[in-house]
């Protein structure tokens, strides 16, 4: 009888959570090579195709499916039953991954890092910075950094870092051919340099006054995937940009940009770090957790 290996069983599972074989391979610090052999020998040795491999897409077979069923909850009750053992270290160790949008991954999360990482040299920590709405679990993170209208029903949140605002912004040079915009809905007579996320969609721009909130899905000849970019453009007089008050700060300490619609509070609020009620928290998890909420209250 072929005897398999634990370890191939959870390459095979990264690659089916992922369907991905170069996703997989960056999960686990390999290359795509090393884990396609894996699947490969996993494959030879039962018998059977587990994943049906294009050039572009990695599908389960039937037997895949019938292996991956009670094999994912298999391995997250051996991790689980891991980390459990690792909470009775005087020392947390172990990975943790944490999928955040980008401003919060420069602004908020990245400062936090060093610090923590100096405090729990054990802990190996990757953070990725991605706009689109993910299932945390199923693209294989720890946890992940939204903010309170994007926070899946069943997660547990913390928390984390200050209240986030958007500054909408605009050079000198462009106020000085068309009024300033006092409103929300007199930005459809402005160019408005428009974003777009990785998955496709638009940007929306959320306006919040005295309780009332306002979206606008601004128009204008200009496109970006990129705020700083944005910022760019909006220095160089092409629009009027709407991002994390971050991004255009030094602008606007330069004089370079000006500051439009102020008084409607542009923002998302607090973001909070959550994960799956119903998963077990790792001890590296529970760490970053602890730290985050010291750090908030400094």
């Amino acid at each position: 009888m072929f005897r398999v290996p634990l370890s191939d069983l959870d390459v095979f599972a990264a690659v089916a959570r992922h369907r991905s074989f170069r996703r997989a391979a960056l999960e686990r610090g390999v290359s795509p090579a090393l884990v396609s052999q894996t699947v490969r020998r996993l494959e030879q040795g039962l018998g059977v195709e587990l994943l049906r491999r294009t050039t572009r897409s990695v599908a389960l077979t039937p037997a895949g499916e019938q292996l991956l069923q009670p094999l994912a909850p298999a391995l997250d009750g051996i991790r689980g039953a891991i980390e459990r053992i690792n909470a009775h270290r005087g020392t947390p160790m172990g990975r943790l991954s944490i999928n955040a949008p980008a401003p919060i991954a420069q602004f908020v999360l990245a400062p936090l890092v060093a610090e923590f990482q100096r405090l729990h040299p054990q802990i190996e920590l990757e953070l990725v910075a991605e706009a689109a709405k993910i299932d945390i679990v199923h693209s294989g993170f720890d946890a992940g950094v939204r903010f309170d209208d994007d926070l899946p029903q069943d997660a547990v949140a913390v928390p984390i870092g200050p209240p986030q605002r958007y500054a909408v912004v605009a050079s000198r040079a462009y106020l000085a051919q068309r009024p300033a915009p006092l409103t929300p809905a007199a930005l459809a007579e402005h160019a408005c340099i428009r974003r777009r996320f990785q998955g496709g969609g638009l940007f929306e721009w959320v306006f919040r006054k005295k309780g009332r909130s306002v979206r606008v899905n601004p128009e204008g000849p200009l496109t970006f995937n990129d705020a700083v970019i944005a910022v760019q453009a909006a220095a160089a007089g092409a629009g009027i940009a709407y991002v994390n008050e971050h991004y255009a700060r030094p602008a606007i300490e330069a004089g370079a940009l000006v500051r439009l619609l102020d008084d409607w509070s542009p923002g998302l609020g607090q973001p909070f770090l959550y994960f799956p009620r119903q998963r077990h928290v790792s001890a590296a998890l529970r760490a970053f957790i602890d730290f985050a909420r010291v750090r908030r209250v400094r």
